[in-house]
């Protein structure tokens, strides 16, 4: 049978296939990167704030919702700016007149819950309508990440193989979730509260199996992505900058996590593990884009 592929609307429309997306820069995909990680720490905040393990205090909570929101709010505003590195938001080319995408409007959606959070953060998280909004982030967050996957997906390769586009929203979610988690983690690393209420190991635990499970999954995308490539796999498959990428994604911010048992400067630690991760993810994406740029069909 012959594998289905994800076709641009426009492109179907008007009855041919849309060109595939050059591969980003470095720059746009830290962009991109950061605001996937300002969704993912939307996520785990909402997550541990409903399931009550996330630290009472008001301002332990909006300093997260703080964060998130300013990792969200610079690609959005560098394409309000026009900026070379950032032509569109989520596929909204914002100028005069246009509308928000759907994948733009499910991300400004996000925003309801996330205020929903900040306005009933009183300094008790056990309340119920503080963990049901949290839940409502979380949800809200997890379905922003896959239906935006998607949406990326269409724009870099209109004509991907339907089995691989399915992968992406697995792998969007797992490293928004790590790369959010360790930057929840930073703002945790701050406060202060005893070990009896943070519960440093559980939360350093947590952040390794999401590490271990985000390779897993990226190594079974880039397997399958590499099969179907035109060019020779050698030079997709391990060129110096995975070497780079895995070393910061993973080799540095784990190193930091495992620190964090035994050393005071957890700020430092968790400062160096949420910026090494943000910049190894993004040229891992720069990499992937060249990977998909190489498929068949592909310029």
């Amino acid at each position: 049978m012959k594998p289905r592929h994800i076709a641009h609307p426009q492109a179907v429309a008007d009855g041919r296939t849309a060109p595939r997306a050059q591969p980003r820069a470095l720059a746009s995909t830290l962009l991109h990167v950061s605001g996937y990680d300002g969704f993912g720490l939307w996520m785990a905040l909402g997550l541990a704030l409903a399931i009550g393990v996330y630290p009472d205090g008001r301002g332990d909570v909006l300093v997260p919702i703080a964060l998130g929101a300013a990792l969200v709010a610079m690609g959005l505003l560098a394409a309000c700016l026009h900026s070379h590195w950032m032509s569109h938001w989520h596929g909204w080319v914002i100028v005069k007149g246009s509308r928000p995408t759907r994948d733009a409007l499910v991300a400004l959606a996000c925003i309801l819950p996330v205020l929903a959070v900040a306005g009933l953060a009183r300094g008790d998280n056990a309340f119920w309508a503080t963990r049901l909004s949290g839940a409502a982030m979380a949800l809200c967050g997890l379905c922003s990440l896959v239906i935006t996957a998607y949406g990326d997906a269409r724009r870099q390769a209109p004509d991907m193989d339907m089995r691989l586009a399915t992968q992406l929203p697995l792998s969007r979610v797992v490293s928004a979730t790590y790369g959010g988690g360790l930057w929840l983690w930073l703002c945790t690393a701050g406060q202060e509260v005893d070990d009896a209420t943070l519960h440093p190991r559980a939360w350093i635990i947590g952040l390794l199996a999401l590490a271990l499970l985000r390779g897993l999954v990226e190594n079974l995308r880039w397997q399958a992505t590499l099969q179907r490539v035109a060019a020779p796999r050698g030079r997709l498959e391990l060129p110096p900058r995975r070497y780079l990428a895995a070393l910061l994604v993973y080799a540095l911010p784990c190193l930091a996590l495992l620190l964090m048992s035994f050393s005071d400067g957890w700020l430092a630690l968790a400062s160096l593990a949420a910026v090494s991760c943000t910049v190894g993810m993004a040229i891992e994406l720069s990499l992937y884009d060249e990977a998909l740029a190489a498929l068949p069909g592909g310029p």
